[in-house]
């Protein structure tokens, strides 16, 4: 497995969780629902306006099966 800040190594946290609803095909709002949160909070994170932080992570990478590492 290529850890992805090789593919991606200017990306942020937020970018990578775009890029992760992205490639399952979500809008912000499926994915807020998935994991109990509002849109607006998704909308933050990936803005880099809300930190995620190690909880949502590993949320996150659980329910889609990532390294939550990717997120923090």
């Amino acid at each position: 497995m290529i850890p992805v800040e090789q593919v991606i190594p200017e990306s942020s946290p937020g970018f990578r969780l775009r890029g992760l609803r992205t490639r399952e095909g979500l809008t912000q709002k499926q994915l807020a629902e998935a994991l109990g949160i509002r849109q607006h909070h998704v909308s933050e994170m990936e803005k880099g306006k809300r930190a995620i932080s190690m909880e949502m992570a590993k949320k996150i990478g659980e329910a889609y099966n990532v390294s939550y590492k990717v997120f923090l």
